[in-house]
C-alpha cells in the first residue's frame, strides 16, 4: 500500500463517519471552513474542479483527485449514485 494511498483514507474517512458527499455540501462546508480535504473523481467535470479548486484556495484546503470515477466513488462509499465530489471533515 502507497504511503498517502487515497482510497484507504477514503475507506477509513467513511468509518469514522467524516465525509461530506455532494458538490453542494462541499461547497457549504468550505465557505464556511469546516473541511480539511477534498477528493474529486478522476472524470468530474472541469466546472466544478475549477469551482472545487477555487473555495479550496480561499479556505486553505488542499484538493486532491483520485484515480476512481464517479461511479466507483460511489460505490466506494456504500451509495447508489455517483459521488464526484468528496470532503472529509476538520
Amino acid at each position: 500500500m502507497a504511503k498517502n494511498d487515497p482510497i484507504a483514507e477514503i475507506k477509513k474517512y467513511l468509518e469514522e463517519k467524516k465525509l461530506v458527499l455532494g458538490q453542494e455540501e462541499v461547497v457549504k462546508a468550505l465557505r464556511n471552513k469546516k473541511l480539511a480535504k477534498v477528493y474529486l473523481a478522476s472524470n468530474c467535470p472541469d466546472i466544478t474542479k475549477k469551482q472545487m479548486e477555487r473555495y479550496g484556495q480561499l479556505a486553505n484546503v488542499p484538493i486532491e483527485a483520485v484515480e476512481k470515477s464517479n461511479e466507483e466513488l460511489g460505490i466506494l462509499c456504500k451509495k447508489p449514485f455517483f459521488v464526484s465530489v468528496l470532503g472529509v471533515s476538520a
